[in-house]
């Protein structure tokens, strides 16, 4: 009797095989009004920006880290703190031109020279700016790698045809020190690229199906999605970076690294807030995933109809699309979307999800909008709308009674009382709760941490005002 063949159970395919784009500063002519490149290129929750043979673009960055690096007096201290702020601040500037990191994931390639000579501080400034990765270009001694000292999840080393053909001699040591490699493939033909992969699946087929393989070649000559290479009993995929990406491909790749088990084709789409609050649950087909790279909307695919349903062209409740995910399994989609309206509603019922109206802070959320244009008689919202001191005041006076409290249901009170206020500041200032998110995810990114102590000047203003300092 014949040994069956164990199955490889692939681990979420979107994440780690589906294709992504891959662009520089200076070819990055797609994009949208407000100057971010559009979903066709960043819908996919990842994307990467070249900046490994622009030094022009990084020249700023490095000469102010070059500044920072020959600190070494004691009173250069702020000075070095306002430098390094100053190289972030420019990073960020590259990043947001490219897309939102808040939302979509962008590795940056950075060339090996300026790393070393910035001890690893331009590949932190990028990370501490949004980037999720940082590219590092490979060599034998793993100099820039060293030199960066960023944690194996956040670096991904670089290779190009020829280093790849020479071989890795240490696999495990680069394993600790990576969380995966790319081989660089320049201009060439799909037999070439597919080569690549093949090569780079070989080199590292004892590492666990974790460790992140990716070729970067243009997108004619992209290495079939079904590229698997079998060794040590586990798969290795090799996944494509597109250098002259199109919806096209990157739909078609995405679909590609997908499954359903529906006979009609379809895969079931979930449909998300930028919270994570669930809107409805509609069908993708690959001709309407291909469509709303291109659009950059909620696009989907009308089983009634029997063709493409672009949200709000009927209604006027439009989505802006924000990334596509799948699910562990790569059996269900996720469109993750801003929904629009006089009153933004997903559900055909005029509420804002199909399962009625929200809960919890979305719920308040709404409720305070409301208040601000159209309150009733005496309500304690429009007055604090409208007393700037009285809605300061209750924040400072919330938040000491929330560190003081005890017991969980005490803390839980008093964490819904700072909640409420610090909305009420958040509505009247135009900020609600996926602005604050998408900060703390940005900050979830840092690689650099302060020390986080308290602020002498911040405390005395805050007892002033609760020794009753404060204006009446």
């Amino acid at each position: 009797r014949k040994k069956k063949r164990k199955k490889f159970k692939m681990v979420n395919p979107h994440v780690r095989y589906n294709p992504y784009a891959c662009v520089s500063p200076n070819n990055v002519s797609n994009r949208s009004s407000e100057g971010i490149i559009t979903p066709m290129l960043s819908g996919l929750g990842i994307i990467r920006l070249d900046l490994s043979k622009d030094d022009d673009a990084i020249s700023s960055i490095v000469t102010l880290l070059k500044e920072v690096c020959s600190f070494t007096d004691e009173d250069d201290k702020k000075l070095k703190k306002t430098k390094l702020k100053e190289a972030t601040k420019l990073a960020r500037i590259l990043l947001d031109k490219t897309a939102d990191c808040s939302i979509c994931s962008i590795e940056v390639s950075l060339p090996l020279p300026p790393i070393l000579s910035t001890s690893g501080l331009l590949a932190s400034t990028f990370l501490d700016s949004g980037a999720s990765q940082v590219v590092i270009p490979l060599d034998k001694s793993l100099s820039g790698v060293s030199a960066a000292r960023l944690p194996k999840e956040r670096v991904v080393g670089s290779l190009t045809r020829e280093g790849l053909e020479k071989g890795w001699e240490d696999i495990e040591g680069l394993r600790e020190k990576v969380a995966g490699v790319c081989v660089e493939c320049g201009d060439c033909n799909e037999e070439e690229a597919s080569a690549a992969a093949r090569s780079l699946s070989a080199t590292f087929s004892s590492l666990p199906p974790t460790f992140t393989l990716v070729v970067v070649c243009p997108s004619s000559s992209a290495p079939p999605p079904t590229l698997l290479s079998w060794r040590s009993g586990h798969a290795l995929r090799v996944r494509a970076c597109l250098t002259d990406a199109t919806a096209a491909a990157l739909g078609g790749g995405f679909c590609d690294a997908c499954k359903t088990d529906r006979s009609d084709g379809l895969y079931t789409t979930v449909v998300c807030s930028r919270s994570g609050v669930a809107l409805g649950l509609v069908y993708s087909s690959r001709e309407s995933v291909v469509a709303a790279l291109e659009a950059g909307r909620g696009v989907y695919y009308s089983r009634s109809r029997g063709g493409l349903w672009r949200k709000g062209d009927t209604s006027g409740h439009y989505q802006t699309l924000h990334r596509i995910d799948t699910d562990c399994d790569g059996d269900a989609l996720r469109f993750t979307v801003t929904q629009h309206g006089s009153r933004p509603a997903f559900c055909h019922l005029n509420t804002l999800t199909c399962w009625g109206e929200p809960v919890g802070t979305q719920h308040l959320e709404e409720v305070l909008r409301d208040r601000l244009v159209n309150a009733p008689e005496g309500s304690y919202t429009k007055r604090l709308f409208d007393d700037e001191t009285l809605l300061r005041n209750k924040l400072v006076e919330e938040a000491q009674e929330l560190s003081e409290a005890t017991s969980p249901r005490h803390v839980a009170e008093e964490l819904a009382d700072v909640l409420y206020f610090a909305l009420v500041r958040a509505v009247k200032a135009g900020v609600g709760m996926d602005d604050a998110v998408k900060v703390l995810d940005e900050r979830g990114r840092k690689v650099t941490r302060r020390k986080g102590d308290d602020k002498k000047e911040r405390i005395e203003a805050a007892e002033r005002i609760l020794g009753g300092g404060g204006a009446k």
